[in-house]
């Protein structure tokens, strides 16, 4: 249970989005306390949300043996929206920008006028639960484990969810040339290959789920 629901953990850390956030209160005027309220608003959103999805899940009682078609079909039905996802997001095309209208989302411009309170919210925004996280926990949610395992996994899935914002921090305060040095060429990257990357991982994730869902409806397993 434990790595499975580490394992979909990473696959929704991997954000662009969280990492070119943490670069750009790196780089600010401020960037300790900037980039603390940052992190602390990614951690209270994944954990709050956490918790919450897994009392719901609990509640659905998916976690005792008797439940076990529901629990695979809900993984089903997870692994399906998350490939529906991915094929909405690489058939998109992104709008031509209005010349007289800010066509910049709320994210975009709170991160431009970087504060720590706005950074906080921002932490908020940035990590509202997507499937990849929702699908970690399900996993949690579904297995046949005592209090203390299931603490420590929430935990485990809330400090890797959050890993594009504590790890840059971490590097910034060991070596904080070297590490604004490569963010803004990995972040470089990240703007052109952001999207195909948010796609991959949809269908990478959607994938092992359907699989797994299927699987396990078929065999009883």
């Amino acid at each position: 249970m434990l790595a499975q629901a580490a394992g979909l953990a990473l696959l929704s850390a991997l954000s662009p989005t969280a990492l070119l956030v943490a670069a750009i209160y790196l780089g600010s005027a401020r960037p300790g306390p900037t980039s603390f309220f940052y992190l602390c608003g990614a951690i209270l959103m994944s954990l709050v949300m956490g918790i919450v999805v897994l009392i719901a899940l609990r509640s659905l009682g998916l976690n005792h043996p008797d439940q076990h078609a529901p629990r695979y079909g809900l993984r089903l039905g997870l692994g399906i929206v998350l490939l529906a996802a991915g094929g909405f997001v690489a058939a998109r095309r992104p709008k031509a920008p209005h010349p007289a209208k800010d066509s910049r989302g709320i994210v975009s411009r709170m991160v431009a006028d970087p504060a720590p309170l706005s950074a906080f919210a921002v932490g908020l925004l940035v990590f509202a639960p997507g499937i990849t996280f929702i699908a970690a926990l399900q996993v949690i949610a579904t297995a046949s484990a005592g209090p203390d395992l299931t603490v420590l996994a929430v935990f485990l899935v809330v400090f890797i969810n959050v890993l594009l914002v504590w790890l840059p921090i971490t590097l910034h305060l060991v070596a904080p040339r070297a590490t604004d040095r490569r963010l803004k060429v990995f972040n470089g990257w990240l703007r052109a290959n952001g999207s195909a990357l948010l796609v991959g991982v949809m269908v990478v994730v959607g994938g092992i789920m359907v699989f797994d869902g299927i699987y396990g409806l078929v065999t009883g397993g």
